[in-house]
């Protein structure tokens, strides 16, 4: 997410934070790199001219002529103006009687259907009774998906190819109302433009359903486009808000610092990734840190504590003091490894990383990472687990059988066993050090 964008921003923040004073010119100079940065980006020019006349107009204000260090002064202007631009939070409208709801709408492929399904899920995890809509009967395939994410997550959809949508919308009202489901959310039709069919079976939906929240899913990747879709749509149906899908692609992501300032709808949510927990609750200050190149700690611990629900705390912690000693084994290391992909793709994981670590692991390829992952757990598996708790056991002719029975050489298996230790004797710095020098270690 925004790889480019940040890479361009940390070239110029870095050569700020090299002088000590900073005058009009240097000010100028950067603030021409950020324009830059930002329309190749993507981001619409209006928005643009306004955040660097608005950065340039604080930067050489005595804020930062008065300040200790006036390169980290300028960041935290730009990042202030960023989230100005990203505009503020706005939740789900979950007021009024249940059953409330949400309508889901937007083009053919966008990935409404999948924003439908992630948003059930997060609703159920939330407490909430959730039922689906399939209000795409135009599209068998699109209710054959909708009841399949209704299977993997014990939701139930309501679907009748003999009723228009807003009547088979109605109907699923009444029957919320009466089996006490708490949210309705419909998915409706899309096309592949704008056009007055569409716009007046929506209107025709909302009038049978008055849902609560009318949210426009619209994929990030297709650019400057997003913005005149939205607009459209705004155009004729009331839209509460909006979930920007495919932000994990290589889109160069302007759309999601463009689309509130330029058509006042607010960003509701962001799709990550595939999967259904691939659905975060738009922040603009945590999205505006990783966009600066300085991480996501808090949506990284919110990762760790899904991944870890439901799990014994105690031994959690535990097992976190041995790591933390380098006093772990290779089945303490298998169970972490574990742990971390549960946490969702190793690229995400990367990019919500902060300061020095976040640098030095910005230009890794997470595939190799992933493959990696998976060579060392075929071969701890191949371990018995006597071998797993004590490493030192590891002989030539253990570790012949070990790589035969996994299906690898000898040598991956020794390059296991060194990359072990070198993480012990890494993590054993870390507690002697306070975490002193750690970005250079991980680079």
């Amino acid at each position: 997410m925004f790889e480019t964008l940040t890479g361009r921003l940390n070239q110029i923040f870095d050569n700020l934070r090299r002088r000590g004073k900073l005058s009009e010119v240097d000010v100028d100079a950067a603030m021409r790199e950020v324009r830059l940065a930002l329309l190749e980006a993507d981001v619409h020019f209006s928005v643009v001219k306004t955040f660097v006349a608005r950065v340039r107009e604080r930067a050489v204000g005595a804020e930062v002529s008065k300040a200790l260090n006036p390169g980290q002064q300028v960041i935290k202007i730009v990042n202030d103006e960023l989230i100005a631009a990203l505009g503020e939070p706005v939740g789900l409208n979950l007021t009024g009687p249940k059953p409330r709801v949400i309508m889901m709408v937007g083009l053919q492929g966008a990935g409404k259907t999948t924003a439908s399904g992630k948003l059930a899920r997060l609703m159920k995890a939330k407490g909430e009774r959730v039922l689906l809509v399939a209000g795409d009967p135009y599209r068998p395939a699109a209710i054959k998906q909708l009841q399949q994410l209704g299977e993997r997550l014990d939701v139930e959809v309501e679907t009748d190819i003999s009723l228009t949508p807003p009547q088979l919308a109605k109907r699923a009202v009444n029957k919320a109302e009466k089996g006490g489901f708490g949210l309705v959310i419909v998915d409706t039709a899309g096309r592949s433009q704008l056009d007055a069919g569409l716009m007046d079976e929506l209107k025709a939906i909302a009038a049978n359903v008055n849902p609560v929240d009318i949210l426009l899913v619209v994929d990030s990747m297709i650019g400057q486009e997003a913005l005149n879709i939205a607009q459209g749509f705004k155009d004729s149906i009331n839209l509460t808000g909006l979930i920007l899908t495919k932000m994990d692609g290589d889109s160069r992501g302007g759309a999601a610092i463009s689309i509130r300032s330029v058509t006042g709808i607010p960003i509701k949510f962001i799709g990550t990734g595939e999967k259904l927990d691939a659905l975060e609750v738009y922040d603009p200050a945590r999205l505006s840190s990783r966009i600066l190149g300085m991480g996501d700690m808090i949506g990284l611990i919110e990762k760790a504590e899904a991944a870890y629900d439901g799990q014994d705390m105690d031994a959690q912690a535990r097992q976190a003091q041995k790591m933390m000693k380098g006093q772990f084994s290779l089945e303490d290391w298998l169970n972490q490894m574990k742990q971390m992909k549960k946490m969702g793709p190793l690229a995400q994981i990367m990019d919500m990383l902060p300061g020095q670590m976040g640098q030095a692991v910005r230009g890794v390829d997470p595939t190799v990472v992933e493959k990696t992952f998976k060579q060392s757990e075929a071969i701890i598996n191949s371990m018995t687990l006597k071998e797993r708790r004590d490493p030192d056991l590891l002989n030539a002719s253990r570790r012949r059988r070990i790589a035969s029975g996994c299906g690898m050489q000898v040598q991956d298996v020794n390059r296991l066993i060194k990359q072990f230790r070198e993480v012990q004797k890494m993590m054993k710095t870390l507690q002697k050090t306070g975490g002193k020098g750690m970005g250079k270690m991980f680079g």
